[in-house]
């Protein structure tokens, strides 16, 4: 069982979440601590029950401030199956994803750029779009 702890926008400073990894047999699990709250969602993989608890989180204004929430980090259905959704790529317009540009998730960095859940699905479509020139 692995655990995150990841620091929060919207809150006070220096307060932070605990999320804790649980693998089931059908299932990716993953428990939110926070506030003496807990919350849980289960998905396919690690990013979408991500996800999931993000949007629960985004009622309350809470924005985990990690890779996974990065408006320009998705990951590719292959990083989803290969690594249950915990590794994602760094995407660029008008750019292929490379291997280079691959993060783990529940990591930080300097170059975050934190988002909601929605706005992170839109700069993945238009990215995808902008691939091939298409519009969206």
């Amino acid at each position: 069982m692995n655990k995150h702890k990841i620091h929060i926008i919207g809150a006070e400073d220096n307060e932070a979440l605990l999320l804790i990894e649980e693998e089931l047999p059908e299932a990716c699990r993953l428990i939110c601590e926070y506030r003496e709250k807990s919350i849980s969602a289960e998905a396919d993989d690690y990013f979408e029950a991500f996800c999931k608890i993000r949007e629960r989180l985004e009622n309350e204004g809470i924005i985990p401030f990690c890779y996974g929430t990065s408006l320009d980090v998705y990951p590719s259905r292959m990083s989803r199956q290969m690594s249950k959704g915990k590794a994602a790529y760094r995407l660029e317009m008008g750019k292929s994803a490379r291997r280079e540009n691959i993060v783990k998730i529940f990591d930080k960095g300097p170059d975050v750029i934190p988002s909601n859940v929605q706005a992170q699905r839109e700069y993945y479509e238009e990215w995808l779009c902008s691939l091939t020139g298409l519009p969206g």
